[in-house]
C-alpha cells in the first residue's frame, strides 16, 4: 500500500488496515511541509517529528512512538481484524496557519520486509538469491495467513447467515400460527354473532 495524504500540523490522521493475526507490518513514511512562498511542498520538513500510534481491534495500543520527519516503523498483529494506524505531528504551533499543511508519503508492507536493493546488489550472487528467496518465503507465509483469515471471516459470515435464515423461518411459522389463530377466532365470533341474532 503506497499513498500520500494531507493533514494540518496539529491534526491527527488515521488509516485502517484489516490484518490477520501474527502478521508483521512495516511502514515507511516521509513528511513534506507546504511553503506559502514557493506554493509547493518542500522536500523535507526538518525539525518536525511524527507520533505514530497503532491500535488493535480491541483498542490495545501496539505502538506509540515519536519519529523524525521521515522514518520506518513496524509492529506485529496479535489479533485478526481492523488495526488503526494514526499519525500526528509534534508541532507546537498554537494557531492553524495557512502554511501549516503537511503531506505524508506512506508505504505500508504487510507480511514482508522492505528490501534494501542497494544492500542486495552489494552482495555476491549467491547471497542475493538467498535474500530474495527469504523474501519470497515471507510473501508465501503472508498469503497463507491471508487465506486463513479469509476462511475465518467466511465461516463467521456463513454462521451469521444460517442464524438469520433460521430466525426468518421461525418468524414465518409464528406469523402463520397467529394468522390461523386470528382466522379461527373470527369464524367463531361470526358464528356466535349469527346464532345470537338467530340468523342460523
Amino acid at each position: 500500500l503506497a499513498l500520500y495524504f494531507h493533514i494540518g500540523e496539529r491534526e491527527e490522521k488515521c488509516i485502517i488496515e484489516d490484518l490477520p493475526s501474527d502478521t508483521l507490518v512495516f511502514g515507511n513514511y516521509k513528511v513534506q511541509r507546504w511553503d506559502i512562498h514557493k506554493h509547493d511542498f518542500l522536500e523535507s520538513a526538518p525539525g518536525l517529528g511524527m507520533y505514530v500510534t497503532v491500535s488493535t481491534p480491541e483498542g490495545e495500543v501496539l505502538l506509540s512512538k515519536l519519529y523524525g520527519s521521515q522514518g520506518t516503523f513496524s509492529f506485529t498483529s496479535h489479533l485478526s481484524g481492523e488495526h488503526i494506524i494514526c499519525f500526528q505531528s509534534n508541532s507546537t504551533r498554537l494557531l492553524a496557519m495557512a502554511g501549516s499543511k503537511l503531506r505524508i508519503h506512506l508505504d505500508i508492507r504487510v507480511g514482508e520486509h522492505f528490501l534494501d536493493e542497494s544492500a542486495v546488489q552489494a552482495k555476491e550472487k549467491v547471497d542475493e538469491v538467498h535474500v530474495r528467496l527469504e523474501h519470497l518465503i515471507e510473501q508465501i507465509q503472508h498469503v497463507s495467513k491471508e487465506q486463513d483469515y479469509e476462511r475465518e471471516r467466511e465461516e463467521k459470515f456463513r454462521k451469521t447467515s444460517e442464524e438469520t435464515n433460521s430466525n426468518i423461518l421461525w418468524w414465518a411459522i409464528v406469523q402463520t400460527l397467529i394468522l390461523i389463530s386470528v382466522g379461527i377466532w373470527q369464524i367463531k365470533s361470526l358464528r356466535d354473532f349469527f346464532i345470537a341474532k338467530k340468523l342460523v
